[in-house]
């Protein structure tokens, strides 16, 4: 069932996406090389924790961390850890916080130093995705009208879209209805109405669009190996167009 968010609720959502778009302004200032994946998680939770936030994804499902942080080839859920980030690196990191009961939820992939040239253009194809998405998310426009336009862009840079992790309805919890698929046909699914709160992600993989979950039960990776970039905004449908929560 969808619920669609009152114009109190938008504004709730409205701090909750201001903080976690806040957290990772504050975190991407420490991201370099030599930097251990631990520290910026440790870094993101007192930051909520500071501004009257509560980690949105620690103890979720039993996910042990405020962070998702996924290095090159692991495309989501990476649990942050021992590992040290190194030049030539992308990490993607995903951060969600609960500010009055309500979600926030906001990811973007960064460089680690310099970075090889088809790395940086899957970046930035896949922020490019996320906007081409949300310019969709019309009242009037279908759901998978989003997902088209995204699918295509991507593809046309020669990418691939994962098909198994969608974006998805946002609000009280973290994930509600619908599903928001980054793929699709133009015209189907969904119409989209006013007070429908929805965060848009791209996955978006430089090879196959195959993936697997380690044996740690989280993290996700591609199944050849090669890297993935994921940004994400969580946004709501309004009559004057997509209002966007996670952004300045």
């Amino acid at each position: 069932m969808i619920h669609y968010k009152t114009q109190q609720e938008i504004e709730i959502m409205q701090k909750a996406g201001k903080l976690v778009h806040d957290t990772l302004e504050k975190v991407s200032l420490w991201i370099k090389p030599g930097i251990m994946t631990a520290e910026l998680d440790a870094i993101a939770e007192e930051y909520i924790r500071s501004h009257d936030g509560i980690p949105g994804f620690k103890g979720y499902d039993g996910f042990p961390a405020t962070l998702c942080i996924s290095v090159n080839e692991e495309v989501v859920h990476g649990i942050p850890g021992k590992r040290i980030l190194k030049e030539g690196d992308i990490v993607s990191i995903d951060c969600g916080a609960i500010v009055e009961g309500y979600y926030g939820d906001h990811a973007r992939t960064f460089a680690v130093g310099k970075i090889p040239d088809a790395y940086q253009h899957l970046i930035e194809v896949t922020e490019e995705c996320l906007y081409k998405g949300i310019e969709k998310a019309v009242v009037g426009n279908h759901l998978q009208d989003i997902g088209y336009v995204i699918q295509t862009h991507a593809e046309s840079h020669g990418f691939s879209v994962i098909r198994s992790l969608v974006g998805h309805g946002i609000g009280r919890k973290l994930h509600e209805d619908p599903q928001v698929p980054n793929y699709g046909y133009s015209g189907r699914g969904l119409q989209l109405k006013p007070g429908l709160a929805i965060a848009i992600e791209p996955m978006i993989n430089l090879g196959t669009h195959e993936i697997k979950t380690l044996r740690d039960g989280w993290t996700v990776v591609t199944v050849d190996g090669k890297v993935s970039a994921h940004f994400e905004h969580t946004l709501v449908i309004t009559e004057n167009g997509p209002l966007v929560l996670t952004k300045e």
